[in-house]
Parts: C-alpha cells; structure tokens; sequence
C-alpha cells in the first residue's frame, strides 16, 4: 500500500500566497511584466507568469536547493522555480534520478510533478535583468527565506552558485547561528553550522556552466549523492 501523503500546512501555502502578491522591488516587478509582454517567439502562445516566484516541493522537507533567481523563459513563463528552461532540465533529471522527485521533468504547473524531503526556492523570486540582482534586492527576498526555514525541518542546504550561498551565510548570521567569516564556495564544499544544519555547494546548471562543461552530469548526479548520504547521517 502507497505512504499516504501528509497534508499541506496552511502556512506553507500562505507564505507563498504572500511571495506571489509581492511587490516590493519595483524594478524586479516591471522587468517580469515587461518579459511577459515582449515573448520569445517560441512562446508566443502561451499566457507567462510574469511575477514573484514562490517556493516549491515537499513542505516537510529535510533538504532545501537555494538557487538565484528566475529564469526570464523558464520560471517567470511557467510560474515554478526551475521549470521550463534548461537549468531546470538538469535540475529535475538529478532529482529524479536521487530519488528526490517522482519525475524527471518539470514542464508546467500540472504535470504531475512532485518531490520528497526536497523543497527548492530562490534568494531572488523576480527574475531580474542580466540575471543579476541588485545586493538591495537580495536583502529585501530574505525575509522570504526566513519564513520559509522556520516552516521546514531543515539538515541541508545546497546551494546554486556563489550568491546562494552567501544568501545562506546571511540567514545564518541574522539569526545568530554563525558569525564567523563566510567559508569558501566550492562544487560540492560543505560547511557545517554549529546547529548541526550543513551548507553543501553546486555549480548552478545554468547553461553558461553546462555548455562550457565546468558542470557536467556525473558531478551534479554526485552532489544529490552527497547531499542523500549527509542526511542519512545528519
């Protein structure tokens, strides 16, 4: 017999009600909608989401993915972090082939697709221009993330990328788990909180880092291994 599937806490639907409703970065919101206007012309057809970003997965989850932001044709038109883009090919494949995600593929917002014990979200939830978020804009995402990690039994945290994990480090700090100088950022570096929460590093799959090889699939298939064994003993 199938494990039933826990309910959906009202909170973790309202926290993401409230991200969706956002509209704090004026820049950020402007740029959304102005994508949203001006399609890519294989997307001409199709209605974008053209706004804040929320967080998706298991609302119980023990590891966190900490990316960047949205992409301009991949969450912003679908309207779930790390679908329909490239990125989020790679993404979903690795996850699905941890164990992590029932599928390996993430398309739109009803294609079935769920994960376990796997949240993932963004230190931005506006796709900003250039890909490249505003230091002000980060700070003011992060009381989002504060929200979302004191609704989840957090262990890991794997960051995307430099920025995400700063993002992390800064959460630590404000909430005084960690003062202490920001650790290296590496593909596949851990640092260990003194909570006992661990931040594990990625290169993100953007395509900057999967067409130039410096992030290859058997190196991020060996991060989602990694990040499964840290929580086995977590």
């Amino acid at each position: 017999m199938a494990a039933k599937r826990k309910r959906t806490p009202p909170r973790w639907n309202k926290l993401n009600r409230e991200i969706d409703n956002c509209t704090k970065c004026p820049r950020l919101i402007t740029h959304c909608q102005e994508i949203a206007t001006v399609k890519r012309k294989a997307y001409q057809d199709e209605e974008y989401w053209g706004g804040p970003v929320s967080n998706f997965g298991d609302p119980y989850a023990e590891l966190l993915l900490v990316g960047l932001a949205p992409g301009a044709h991949g969450a912003n038109r679908t309207g779930r972090m790390f679908t329909g883009d490239r990125s989020g090919d790679w993404l979903y494949k690795a996850l699905h082939k941890a164990g992590f995600a029932n599928q390996a593929t993430s398309t739109h917002l009803k294609d079935g697709l769920t994960l376990t014990n796997c949240a993932i979200t963004n230190i931005c939830h506006c796709a900003p221009p250039q890909n490249k978020p505003t230091r002000d804009e980060v700070l003011t995402c992060q009381p989002w993330f504060e929200a979302l990690v004191a609704q989840l039994p957090v262990k890991i945290f794997l960051a995307f990328g430099q920025i995400a994990w700063r993002g992390v480090i800064d959460f630590m700090r404000d909430t005084e788990v960690y003062s202490g100088p920001i650790p290296k950022f590496g593909h596949a570096a851990t640092f260990r909180f003194d909570d006992g929460r661990i931040l594990l590093g990625s290169y993100h799959p953007s395509q900057q880092n999967t067409f130039t090889g410096k992030l290859t699939e058997p190196m991020f298939n060996r991060v989602f291994r990694k990040a499964r064994s840290l929580l086995k003993n977590a």
